[in-house]
């Protein structure tokens, strides 16, 4: 099943970038929708977003391919948070949105949880890449290619988490 294509108005789009709202939590939160499929959602956008990594990368677009990267990184963060029902998942549904330092502690929980160091490093990794690869534009795609491995495998082991917890 392909994803419908939805046009958000850009100013909409800058004043939920302004309030650090992501369209997922809004939809799941309106609709009610159960952990499971928010989860499933999270996962299949993460993997869009490493597509368009990879396509940002092999145009030489880095500062696009950086934002991408972190979007992966912060869904992957998000859906394991749910299915772990951290403190920081639950003060992100309390708030209505995932602040930064909400996905930095879960970041930080999860290694600890899973004892699995690499979330805490490839959140790190996706933070440095969001702020100076995206914000700054002082990254060039060279920069972001051994992060895009590390990407790589966090997708990769919250999809074997999620699929070992389901069984």
């Amino acid at each position: 099943m392909s994803a419908l294509p939805i046009y958000i108005p850009e100013k909409l789009a800058k004043e939920l970038e302004r309030r650090g709202l992501s369209v997922v939590d809004i939809v799941a939160s309106a609709l009610d929708l159960d952990p499971e499929t928010v989860i499933e959602a999270r996962l299949e956008l993460a993997e869009k977003y490493l597509r368009e990594v990879e396509d940002y990368v092999e145009k030489g677009d880095a500062v696009q391919a950086s934002e991408k990267l972190y979007k992966a990184v912060e869904e992957c963060v998000k859906a394991l948070a749910q299915r772990y029902t951290t403190p920081e998942h639950q003060a992100a549904l309390k708030e209505g949105r995932w602040w930064t330092q909400l996905l930095g502690k879960a970041a930080r929980r999860l290694s600890e949880m899973l004892r699995e160091p690499k979330i805490e490093y490839t959140w790190a990794v996706a933070y440095d890449v969001h702020v100076w690869g995206f914000y700054e534009a002082k990254y060039d795609v060279e920069d972001l290619k051994d992060d895009v491995e590390h990407v790589k495998w966090l997708l990769s082991f919250t999809k074997q988490v999620m699929a070992s917890k389901a069984s």
